[in-house]
């Protein structure tokens, strides 16, 4: 079952880390932060970069989870099972899916989509999003983000991934620098 552990915003890579180490492979299978993939500009050029996908939390993966607490509770640092009363309370099955189809084992980073200006409309045409657009709330051109309202927890929770959305020109020149290199390859 997939668990959310809240720690202290800014420490989600550290404690997936710790957790890790510390807690016994009987009570965790796999801790992770899911972060994704955006661009940002620095003097001019863009980089890609990681960034958290839920600031603050963590999946961990475990068939025990009243042994996951107890070592968390050891911790030197804040980390808690999101619970409800008493109950570790587990992500839902389409929970897991959206964020297990988005991300893979050894590789918990949502890559980012493209997208293409269709008048007004954003549409999405390859990665992650491909398919679930209907999650997309607002699209930021400039930070290449797009931002989600997703269910977790039982609750509606905001969140972003990364979203180039190409002029019709950057389509064009893109996929005619894919054609070239496929031609190269050759």
């Amino acid at each position: 079952m997939w668990y959310v552990i809240q720690v202290t915003r800014g420490r989600e890579e550290a404690m997936a880390e710790l957790i890790g180490r510390v807690v016994p492979r009987g009570a965790l299978s796999e801790c992770f932060y899911p972060q994704y993939e955006t661009e940002i500009k620095v003097r001019g050029t863009w980089h890609r970069v990681a960034k958290p996908l839920f600031p603050g939390y963590l999946i961990a993966i475990s068939d025990n989870a009243e042994a996951l607490e107890e070592q968390l509770v050891k911790l030197p640092e804040f980390a808690r099972v999101l619970s409800m009363g008493e109950r570790a309370v587990p992500l839902a099955p389409e929970e897991v899916e959206l964020i297990g189809g988005f991300t893979h084992p050894g590789e918990r980073v949502v890559p980012m989509s493209q997208a293409v200006k269709d008048g007004e409309k954003v549409v999405v045409v390859a990665g992650p999003l491909l398919g679930h657009e209907g999650l997309i709330r607002e699209v930021n051109r400039r930070k290449s983000t797009a931002y989600l309202e997703i269910d977790l927890c039982g609750r509606r929770v905001s969140t972003r991934v990364g979203l180039a959305v190409l002029s019709e020109s950057d389509t064009v020149a893109s996929h005619a620098a894919r054609l070239r290199a496929k031609a190269v390859a050759r």
